[in-house]
């Protein structure tokens, strides 16, 4: 039994694929604790137990206990798909590790803007100037990964790999606070992503999105 605590297409999206691509038929059933984000019943579970800083994802499976969508990734990649895994020895080691925490840095930008334009309700208001330069800090993000990707399919030179399944949450996120249309390149990587199997399976069970309430989140007026 694979118990992953998740919230709807979060960073445990990540894993979600993950297990997807790996194949539940080879490392056990899944059972799916889905939290809330600020609810109460997050800090009355036993996530903490399993998550010391009572964040999303964690899992549970066979005695280990783990949190941190990067570690996550990389651990059961290693133990269940070598294919997605870049060994010490491999030649994309370094950008292996270079684009996990890229992904990341990219996620942590999102964050804080779901933070500003989702969590917080009136009376409280976002910040127009923190949100101005948090969308101008993502919008780079992307053009690095605009520049990454050039006429490659995936991220790495090698293939297709556990820091392309990182991405996941991102590119999901990303359309809402960001016009994709100066990102031909980023588009057509995001549909890559989508027409993969384990991806298809993934999004079929999270079902359609309920986090945002607007198909796009502009700069607020100062």
């Amino acid at each position: 039994m694979i118990r992953l605590h998740h919230v709807q297409y979060g960073r445990s999206f990540r894993v979600l694929w993950l297990l997807e691509e790996i194949g539940l038929d080879r490392i056990g059933p899944l059972e799916i604790v889905e939290h809330r984000i600020g609810s109460p019943e997050m800090a009355e579970s036993d996530l903490a137990r399993v998550s010391p800083a009572l964040r999303i994802p964690a899992i549970e499976m066979d005695g280990l206990e783990m949190s941190e969508s990067g570690a996550i990734v990389q651990l059961l990649s290693e133990r269940y798909a070598p294919d997605l895994d870049r060994p010490a020895d491999h030649p994309d080691r370094a950008a292996y590790l270079q684009w996990m925490g890229y992904a990341e840095t990219q996620a942590s930008l999102i964050e804080n803007l779901n933070l500003q334009m989702v969590f917080l309700r009136p009376p409280a208001k976002p910040s127009a100037v923190v949100v101005k330069l948090t969308v101008a800090r993502l919008r780079q993000t992307m053009r690095g990964l605009e520049a990454r990707l050039g006429d490659h399919p995936w991220l790495l030179a090698s293939g297709f790999s556990a820091v392309d399944i990182m991405m996941g949450f991102n590119l999901f996120a990303l359309p809402f606070y960001v016009d994709m249309e100066p990102f031909p390149g980023l588009r057509a990587y995001s549909q890559r992503v989508s027409d993969r199997a384990a991806h298809k399976r993934a999004v079929a069970r999270e079902g359609p999105q309920r986090f945002y309430a607007k198909p796009f989140y502009p700069v607020p007026e100062a």
